[in-house]
């Protein structure tokens, strides 16, 4: 074949983001952003480029698209180069997922923890310090705490509910620690609402305090949004740089696949894109069609499990043998009221619920659900229990546990879209086991 219609593009060759003058939103947007089907022998959807490398017009153009790759200019690569670094699957995604948050640009990654760990390594050297709430995902935690200490990175921590004055004592103290080890504060690192409490921070706050200590030259405020994100919080809109996501949860939807991203503009994405470009981390092709297929129906599972979250709560709630909720849309504390009153749309469908006693307690009621599927992970379309003392959150140290909150009558509970009087017929038979 001698046209150009196979030959894989970076961008379509036309791209409809209105109508009428009216702009479309990414619900929309997701069904055909950043592919033009006459490029792939007009096949409504993308095609998965299952090719290791990519041929180049011209000798020239290969100099200029390696330069680009390699920062020696700035702007990266104006085509298709080598796998590692990109390719028309990961670029449809980075294009779509981009949209839901109003991100100049994404990259995405093999896992949401690939994606963490490149975005610190990208902005930390010997002598930094890192500010992030807590509590975090522990594997988070654990890379701050375990692995870049080894490097001369330290870190500093303020728990998720935190005042604009705690927030702004916890930065003028990681500004003198990162003084006396001749390094910089390289990132303020966030995640709310916080895994597994469901404790928001509140990202204007922390935006503003940054402003106050560093002026137009702070360190980049990275949030991790999975829980909320990018349906029911958008944290750009609150001052976030950078906003960080596992992509298995619910921007996959069906627990059948691992992935991560961040997204952010550009002058924040490029140190990552280096990083990644060098290091590899960029999710497979396949993985990164399977996400474009499961952005088609994100709104559509995510709104389904919220509603369902919120009759199951109602139902939780009431009953004898649960101590109490953290659920976004049952806020008792009146400063995380007004957190969420600002920076949420939704209170999502991932929450803890306090069964009244212990481990054993706990234990018992996920032995003995039916429907709910005993696993970790979330943000699927089927629902998930875990204890995250005993799982996720094993590692973490048992006096820090207790100090976050991560007790041993905590149960964590991914609400799926099945029917929710169903749901709770299970919970309430596994209740009765207790």
């Amino acid at each position: 074949m001698t046209d150009d219609r196979m030959t894989p593009r970076r961008k379509p060759k036309i791209s409809i983001d209105t109508i009428g003058g009216r702009k479309l939103t990414p619900a929309t947007l997701m069904m055909g952003h950043g592919f033009d089907p006459v490029l792939s022998e007009g096949s409504i959807k993308a095609p998965i480029f299952l090719t290791s490398t990519f041929v180049f017009e011209n000798a020239a153009a290969g100099k200029r698209h390696f330069e680009g790759i390699t920062g020696a200019r700035p702007g990266g690569a104006e085509g298709l180069v080598y796998s590692r670094f990109n390719a028309p699957n990961q670029e449809i995604l980075e294009g779509r997922l981009a949209l839901w948050d109003g991100a100049e640009d994404a990259l995405v990654f093999s896992s949401g923890m690939t994606a963490i760990c490149a975005l610190m390594l990208a902005y930390c050297a010997a002598g930094d310090v890192i500010v992030h709430s807590g509590p975090l995902y522990a594997a988070s935690e654990g890379f701050v705490a375990k692995i870049l200490s080894k490097f001369g990175v330290t870190y500093l921590d303020f728990p998720a509910g935190a005042t604009r004055g705690e927030i702004d004592a916890i930065l003028a103290q990681a500004k003198e620690q990162a003084a006396g080890q001749g390094g910089k504060l390289a990132m303020i690192y966030l995640e709310s609402p916080a895994n597994p409490t469901n404790a928001l921070v509140d990202v204007e706050a922390v935006r503003d305090a940054r402003g106050a200590a560093f002026g137009e030259d702070g360190p980049p405020i990275a949030i991790d949004n999975t829980f909320l994100g990018p349906l029911w919080q958008q944290p750009i809109r609150q001052g976030a740089d950078i906003v960080v996501y596992s992509l298995t949860k619910y921007a996959g939807g069906h627990s059948d696949l691992v992935a991560g991203s961040v997204a952010g503009a550009k002058k924040w994405l490029t140190p990552v894109r280096m990083l990644r470009n060098m290091m590899g981390g960029i999710c497979d092709p396949n993985t990164a069609w399977m996400l474009c297929r499961s952005l088609e129906t994100l709104e559509l599972r995510m709104s389904r499990a919220g509603e369902n979250a919120a009759k199951v709560c109602a139902f939780l709630k009431a009953h004898p043998k649960v101590a109490r909720l953290g659920y976004l849309g049952m806020i008792d504390d009146p400063r995380q009221q007004d957190i969420y009153n600002r920076h949420c749309s939704g209170a999502g469908s991932t929450f803890s619920v306090f069964i009244k006693g212990g481990e054993a307690e706990s234990f018992r009621f996920l032995d003995n659900l039916k429907i709910a599927k005993l696993a970790v992970s979330l943000g699927g379309t089927e629902t998930l229990a875990s204890h995250p003392a005993a799982m996720t959150h094993l590692s973490v140290p048992q006096a820090r546990k207790d100090r976050l909150g991560i007790t041993d009558n905590l149960v964590r509970i991914s609400i799926g879209i099945e029917d929710p009087d169903d749901l709770i017929a299970d919970f309430e038979q596994a209740l009765a086991a207790v």
